[in-house]
């Protein structure tokens, strides 16, 4: 039997006159790929970056493995992001200066894990995701779509269970977009993870093992 891993009720948002997510109800299992389409401005983005902590929202509840995150004092919900949830963005959103190692490690840094242990995992992680050779290279020698890659092992670094992505593969050529895609539901069988993707893709939303329709600020059917 799945387990729920997040559930969020009544989440509102609004900025401004503008309302954003209107009394939105969602639960997401463990080992799970799920997507949500729909519309510009249908809410996917906020309704990502308040699911994964990123943001509050102004009414509403979210629990993720069973903890009240949105009862955390800004501190504890900063390490309890680190630990627990993993971010792909379109941009990569990696440090220029740093390797594609050293990006990896970041978040390991950060948690303040030994140093041998997360550069170990890192370098299996650049083994599973088929950039072993790519290490020391910074994001500037490597191909779009090997930056994504190293942005999705950062995003597993520290064995997260839930990895949420906004538009991963918008920013890559087809073939590149596909293997991405691909890469997603390997990850899910190899480390049982559940990947939660904003995507306009229509492919990758109709390979998820859910898809989540929005539209002004609603979700039409998950």
């Amino acid at each position: 039997m799945s387990k729920t891993i997040l559930k969020a009720s009544s989440i509102s948002k609004a900025y401004g006159e503008l309302q954003v997510l209107k009394g939105i109800e969602l639960e997401l299992f463990d080992n799970e790929v799920v997507s949500i389409v729909g519309a510009s401005g249908a809410g996917k983005s906020t309704l990502l970056h308040i699911l994964g902590t990123l943001d509050k929202p102004d009414a509403g509840s979210l629990q993720i493995n069973d903890y009240d995150v949105l009862s955390f004092s800004s501190s504890k919900l900063a390490k309890f992001r680190n630990s627990q949830i993993g971010f792909v963005f379109q941009f990569h959103n990696l440090l220029p200066e740093f390797s594609a190692l050293e990006n990896i490690c970041l978040p390991g840094f950060i948690s303040g894990e030994k140093e041998g242990e997360v550069r170990n995992r890192a370098n299996e992680l650049l083994g599973t995701l088929g950039l072993g050779s790519r290490a020391n290279h910074r994001p500037s020698e490597l191909s779009g779509g090997e930056q994504q890659r190293v942005a999705v092992a950062r995003a597993l670094i520290n064995d997260p269970n839930i990895i949420f992505a906004d538009e991963p593969s918008g920013n890559l050529d087809s073939r590149n977009a596909e293997q991405l895609h691909k890469l997603f539901f390997d990850l899910r069988d190899q480390f049982k993870k559940t990947f939660v993707i904003v995507t306009h893709n229509e492919d990758l939303a109709n390979l998820s093992d859910r898809k989540i329709e929005m539209k002004d600020g609603t979700i039409l059917s998950a």
